[in-house]
């Protein structure tokens, strides 16, 4: 390595350039073999830098969703859920209703991939800009809590609106303590109007009380939960009924 290499290397080390450093040297053959001008050349090498940063970014950004597995909305078989709006589906994974601060209710029966088209929109937001954070209700609820007994809520409380995006993922699945539903409806509360939230649930809306228990209670958070959302019912025959019955068949 001669002296101009050592001093770019150290250079991009020191303005944090690892891709400049990892591919000025191939670029550079190219540029100079297709008789690329300097401008040229700089601009397509700083171009390289730029992409990868966005692609770390939102590896990153998808890291720490904590996703509990990868979805997209290509794998999604919508023949398979007739009454869903395809169009609007693939117009909120754009992100708007984020940028608006509106929330996503997925609401059906259970094995319709609500959980799937949750994700996928989840991994969407993270490829445009979004930070987002995924939870099973219970263990939000669980997290909640914790936090309560170790007096960590007022802590925890600065953490709720750093994501744009908060997914709640199979509320209604199982029943919530009193002390449970209550720290729930403060989580989802405090987002209100301040971040999205995007809740799957097999229940609908006039069987929530049987999650928290309590009417007033129950009709305040659907008030706020609803009064800027998206709404997507999904109900029909199970996914993972059908590949169950579709593996049968398959076996000799």
């Amino acid at each position: 390595m001669n002296t101009a290499e050592l001093r770019l290397t150290a250079y991009c080390k020191a303005l944090k350039l690892p891709t400049v450093a990892r591919t000025y040297k191939a670029m550079a053959r190219d540029a100079e073999t297709q008789g690329t001008g300097h401008v040229e050349f700089l601009a397509a090498l700083l171009e390289q830098e730029v992409l990868q940063r966005d692609e770390n970014g939102i590896h990153s950004r998808i890291r720490a969703a904590r996703f509990p597995y990868p979805k997209t909305l290509d794998s999604f078989d919508f023949s398979a859920v007739p009454e869903l709006n395809k169009h609007k589906v693939l117009a909120l994974s754009k992100g708007e209703f984020i940028q608006h601060r509106e929330n996503l209710l997925l609401i059906g029966n259970p094995g319709t991939g609500k959980t799937h088209l949750a994700i996928a929109l989840g991994m969407a937001a993270c490829r445009v800009g979004y930070r987002v954070r995924f939870y099973t209700a219970a263990a939000l609820v669980n997290e909640l809590l914790a936090a309560q007994r170790e007096h960590q809520l007022h802590k925890l409380e600065k953490q709720w609106l750093q994501p744009h995006l908060v997914v709640v993922d199979e509320l209604g699945y199982i029943p919530f303590s009193q002390t449970g539903s209550q720290l729930l409806f403060t989580f989802l509360s405090a987002r209100y109007e301040r971040g999205s939230v995007a809740i799957t649930s097999n229940l609908e809306f006039t069987r929530w009380t049987e999650i928290f228990g309590d009417d007033k209670l129950t009709a305040a958070l659907l008030d706020r939960l609803t009064h800027r959302s998206h709404i997507l019912t999904m109900n029909g025959e199970s996914y993972r009924f059908r590949e169950s019955l579709r593996r049968q068949h398959e076996e000799p």
